[in-house]
């Protein structure tokens, strides 16, 4: 009844007056204009390039300047930034982290890279680690919160991250060295002339000594990555480009494992390597009224676990290939009509098991209107699953300027799932789930622009309902049917959740030269069937951020997080206790080309775990330099 409310109220908003504008008072964000601020716009909203304040949906975009003034290779604390965002990791850098939105499950965020979904189909949830992707050579995340299978189908449950790689001309360059002889280099550049095309590659890599995983060991547990990336694009006339993305990326981790006698997390001689290849190729045309892209992609995932004699303990290769259409065409004045359709083939194969494989068929269409401060969209999707048939999505959004800069924004999506190939057929696996089903709503009142604004506050309240999640369900001892030949546990719908809460957002420069941010989310993540609370959902989070210049050529910067207790198992029996966490930065301009910084991470040595019994790191310090030409 909500969704249908909402839908009138949406109709009446943006009803037939806007049909007597002429064309030219409505702007078209095109392809690439480079009058738009890239921290302004969004793709994650449509599916095209979209800027936030045309979207009722909450977004955040993190610049390549932004992620470049925090340092180091740490995903996660660019990720801190955005509200309603928490993560979970065991170990060090490099080690399995899973990243949660508004208290959603870490598999059910869609995760894109340059254009490529890089969800591993042969993890056991077939999510994406974020310990494999590493904010060197990022030029921009975007990160949407709520339900938005619309647009993006099966997966986008919880929400949309989208990390995009740099893709410039000329020169860059940055080498870091710190504590447990960590190193950190990245280096990319580009070639481009706006008749012909573009061509771009970029390296990166990582390594660290580590510390233990296991926060009762003693032995560090070192990673070492690297990572290679080629673009390139043809513009064939001013309306038609043709594309082509590849990366490819190798990690070393060593792992702490539960070796006998006593099978408890400790130290091991355990490694995971990690080998991934994500590409993509394709076309777009883009006449102004009507544009469209058509694209092939893969990824490719393949992890094996040694022993401290070399030998396989674990073996997976998760692989995804997809053809996608998407568009958009403005028939008249401010009417927007989004579409798009795509076929996904996911396939899995471990030491274990001898694999299986899926298919997916998406289709969808929504209509919008953007018109003297008012926008909205409405649309469905369908997808056919060769093992679940179909399902039938509905997303709803509504911007709408009250006065100069303040703007009301509203969203409504539904959200689906399908269980992932190791969930469904691997010796844990249960063949009879079902998909995860969620839906959405929010409702914010945002003022001002987070990129470039005096002053940016946004508080927006939020609730999603899930139902048939799926857990891992222990069967020791158990007498279950559902455990029979099962004896080590088995996967199954047994879970109603709801998430819901307040996020606050808040950024301003008061004078020139100083810049302060805050963002908070109080979350109530709840198992509705048994009243506890979500494993690794804190109900608080907050990071607390400022920059001051005092000289055109010095940064000193500093960021704390905040965050609240919480629990580690579904039965709310391990706690996992709050922390704060305070990182100090310096940075400092020798020339217009040249940059000295330097960082100290948890300044007070805080011990904490986002993981029961996993480690996280101590007091760590880190100098460096950045060339760009």
């Amino acid at each position: 009844m909500v969704k249908y409310l909402f839908i009138g109220v949406s109709l009446v908003a943006i009803a037939s007056p806007a049909m007597a504008q002429e064309e030219d008072e409505f702007d078209t964000v095109t392809l690439a204009d480079p009058a738009l601020d890239e921290a302004t716009i969004t793709v994650t909203a449509t599916g095209t390039r979209t800027e936030i304040e045309d979207s009722g949906q909450a977004i955040t975009v993190i610049g390549e300047e932004e992620i470049a003034a925090l340092q180091g290779p740490d995903l996660p604390r660019v990720l801190e930034r955005v509200p309603g965002l928490t993560y979970s990791r065991t170990g060090g850098l490099g080690a399995q982290t899973g990243v949660r939105l508004r208290g959603a499950e870490a598999e059910q965020v869609l995760v894109i890279l340059d254009g490529v979904r890089v969800a591993d189909p042969a993890s056991p949830s077939g999510g994406f680690d974020f310990g494999n992707l590493l904010s060197t050579n990022l030029a921009k995340v975007e990160v949407l919160r709520g339900s938005n299978s619309t647009i993006w189908g099966s997966d986008a449950l919880g929400g949309v991250i989208v990390a995009s790689t740099r893709a410039d001309t000329g020169l860059a360059g940055a080498i870091e060295y710190g504590s447990d002889d960590s190193l950190t280099a990245a280096a990319s550049g580009g070639v481009g002339d706006q008749d012909i095309g573009f061509l771009g590659a970029s390296a990166s890599y990582a390594r660290t000594d580590g510390f233990s995983a296991a926060a009762s060991g003693t032995e560090p547990d070192g990673f070492a990555q690297w990572a290679l990336e080629g673009h390139g694009r043809y513009y064939a006339s001013y309306e038609l480009e043709f594309f082509a993305r590849i990366r490819h990326a190798e990690g070393e981790l060593d792992i702490d494992g539960f070796p006998a006698p006593a099978f408890t997390l400790a130290d091991s001689g355990e490694t995971q390597d990690t080998a991934q290849t994500f590409g993509s190729a394709g076309a777009v045309y883009d006449s102004g009224p009507l544009f469209l892209s058509a694209a092939y992609s893969f990824a490719d995932t393949s992890r094996d676990n040694l022993d401290d004699t070399g030998a396989e303990t674990f073996t997976s290769d998760g692989r995804s290939d997809r053809v996608s259409l998407r568009g958009e065409w403005r028939p008249i004045g401010p009417l927007i009509v989004n579409f798009g359709a795509e076929n996904e083939w996911t396939s899995y194969q471990t030491l274990f098991d001898s694999g299986n494989n899926t298919r997916i068929f998406g289709a969808y269409a929504q209509a919008g209107i953007e018109w003297r401060g008012i926008s909205g969209h409405i649309g469905a999707r369908v997808d056919d699953h060769a093992d679940f048939g179909s399902a039938v999505s509905f997303g709803a959004d509504l911007s709408y300027e009250v006065a100069p800069d303040w703007r009301l924004r509203a969203s409504v999506g539904e959200g689906f799932k399908a269980p992932s190939l190791f969930q469904l057929f691997s010796d844990f696996g249960n063949t009879a789930l079902q998909p995860e089903r969620a839906t959405s709503f929010d409702l914010g009142l945002a003022y001002g622009e987070r990129a470039s604004g005096n002053v940016f506050g946004a508080v927006t309240l939020f609730r999603r309902d899930t139902e048939d999640q799926i857990a891992f369900v222990g069967c020791f001892g158990s007498s279950d049917p559902i455990c029979d030949n099962r004896p080590f546990g088995t996967y199954d719908n047994i879970t109603s959740a709801r998430a819901q809460g307040v996020e606050a957002e808040f950024r301003a420069r008061p004078v020139s030269g100083v810049v302060l941010g805050a963002a908070y989310a109080f979350t109530d993540a709840e198992n509705r069937d048994t009243g506890n609370q979500l494993a690794r959902r804190p109900r608080h989070a907050l990071t607390l951020s400022a920059d001051v210049s005092p000289v055109d050529a010095l940064t000193v910067g500093a960021d704390m997080r905040i965050v609240s207790d919480s629990f580690d198992d579904a039965g709310n029996f391990v706690p996992l206790d709050g922390y704060e966490v305070l990182t100090v930065r310096v940075a400092y301009d020798v020339t217009d080309a040249v940059q000295l910084y330097g960082r100290v991470e948890n300044v007070w040595d805080t011990d904490y775990q986002t993981a029961a019994g996993y480690a996280t790191r101590g007091r760590v310090a880190f100098v460096g330099a950045r060339l760009a030409l």
